[in-house]
């Protein structure tokens, strides 16, 4: 049996952690919308179409934000064909997903589900067919009170009082090929600039992401968003990022191994707006909108991205969160992709809504990991495999809430780890638990028949702790290939 050390301080922080990082991600794509948020023919419909039983989940969830429309869907949208009164709304062809958008679902119906869901929306702006006019046509109808042309036609549509959306994307992932309407760096960074410059004079309390990397193996990464960066670094206030992983024929271990990767592509996001802000000799600091992220486990558009998530996914997505966290000085909002049947936390059908193994990681970290982001050492035996070389067993980062102190860990070993925990500065900590979630089958998931296959349990009964002058000592077990969560 192998061992790991982890080692903390309460005066060794990484930064104060943006709650909004736990946000998520709603897009016309499959039964994300229809058949998901919304089937007023299902037997818990609200008066207005929505599922309260897919409410309930997502509340679980204690979403900050949720994206919205899209997702490659904006960038052919016509924002006024999903306003007004439904019976008049056009049926158009979409051409992201090439199917028929009936417009029945639109900017009032969304923003109304969120706030039902206990959440804000992230609004997105079309800069693919379109431009700087209609984006700030849009803030000005969802944002100012009345008085206005716009705003006057939203009160007359039925939403009273303005929706106050302070977070906008400028667009959607314009440095891809797929994308409609994509351009090249520069044609949708002097795009995105003018558009941000008119949606900032029209609501000057709204904060921008530009569009940064769809992911870190575009060949025109860094190069994209540095270019962006320089065009629009006076008028926006993050950049984003977009990372999926799939498990395609990889072993266990290189497959959880996949957040080295993003750990990297992280950082040179960093350091790519960093150096954009030292050539322009400014202060500002352009921080990081990770507003597309999740593991996308069979990556087949035949049904639409409906996949069946296991305990395995559930530990790379645990290690994704915990890649999050450990940059939360910079990284302000991130977005999991997507909430509802499309890779999704929640898978819905004509019946019941389930949680799949995904949605418990999810969970955790939004509940248990809102406050200070620790620095965390973390001294285990490391493994190689083809893709990666050093690749810790044991990945974690610590917490400081509240009420004390959550860690959260994963074990990518196929053997248990004894874990201990040195937290140095606090004194007379207590009442420790430990959540886990582990199978024998790590290919085990939730289904409609079984939907709690897979499922934390609570392991508190292997802690000890031990309080000496100023030192906290924990010590535990991790489970083979498993997320936990420690509280104390």
């Amino acid at each position: 049996m192998s061992k790991a050390k982890i080692i903390l301080n309460k005066d060794y922080t990484k930064g104060k952690i943006d709650n909004r990082i736990y946000g998520s991600f709603v897009e016309h794509l499959g039964r994300a919308v229809y058949g998901g948020i919304y089937q007023p023919e299902h037997p818990s419909a609200d008066a207005n179409g929505f599922r309260t039983d897919v409410i309930n989940l997502v509340r679980e969830l204690n979403l900050p934000v949720i994206r919205y429309p899209g997702g490659n869907f904006v960038s052919g949208y016509n924002w006024e064909d999903g306003v007004g009164p439904v019976e008049s709304r056009p049926k158009r062809k979409e051409l992201a997903w090439n199917v028929i958008e009936p417009n029945i679902v639109g900017t009032n119906e969304f923003a109304s589900w969120a706030k039902k869901a206990g959440s804000e929306v992230m609004m997105a702006v079309n800069l693919g067919t379109r431009g700087a006019d209609a984006a700030r046509n849009l803030v000005e109808y969802c944002n100012c009170p009345s008085g206005t042309y716009l705003s006057d036609l939203r009160i007359k549509h039925g939403a009273k009082e303005p929706h106050s959306i302070k977070l906008w994307c400028l667009g959607n992932e314009m440095d891809g090929p797929w994308q409609i309407g994509h351009k090249t760096a520069r044609e949708y960074g002097r795009l995105a600039c003018e558009a941000a410059k008119l949606m900032k004079w029209t609501d000057p309390s709204i904060e921008l992401v530009a569009c940064g990397s769809s992911g870190y193996g575009m060949k025109t990464f860094p190069s994209w968003d540095a270019e962006v960066l320089e065009e629009t670094f006076d008028f926006t206030d993050y950049l984003s990022m977009h990372q999926y992983y799939s498990k395609n024929n990889l072993t266990t271990q290189t497959f959880l191994a996949r957040t080295l990767d993003m750990d990297e592509y992280i950082k040179k996001t960093i350091a790519t707006c960093d150096y954009v802000a030292a050539k322009k000799k400014s202060r500002k600091k352009i921080n990081i909108s990770f507003d597309e992220w999740n593991v996308w486990s069979t990556g087949r558009a035949d049904n639409f991205y409906q996949d069946i998530y296991s305990l395995e996914d559930a530990v790379l997505v645990g290690s994704m969160l915990i890649t999050l966290l450990k940059h939360a000085d910079r990284i302000k909002i991130a977005c999991s992709a997507q909430l509802v049947n499309v890779i999704a936390a929640i898978l819905t059908d004509d019946v019941s809504a389930i949680r799949q193994a995904i949605f418990y990681p999810f969970m955790h970290a939004s509940l248990f990991g809102r406050g200070t982001a620790l620095q965390t050492l973390v001294d285990c035996d490391k493994y190689d495999c083809p893709e990666y070389t050093d690749v810790p067993y044991v990945d974690s980062v610590a917490v400081e809430t509240e009420k004390g102190v959550t860690l959260f860990a994963v074990n990518r070993s196929s053997e248990e780890i004894v874990l201990e925990c040195l937290a140095a500065g606090y004194t007379g900590l207590k009442n420790p638990a430990h959540i886990a979630m582990f199978e024998d089958n790590i290919f085990a998931a939730n289904t409609f028949e079984n939907p709690e296959a897979v499922k934390p349990k609570n392991i508190s009964d292997n802690i000890t702790v031990e309080n000496s002058n100023d030192i906290c000592k924990l010590t535990t077990k991790l489970n083979p290939v498993s997320w936990n969560v420690i509280q104390f």
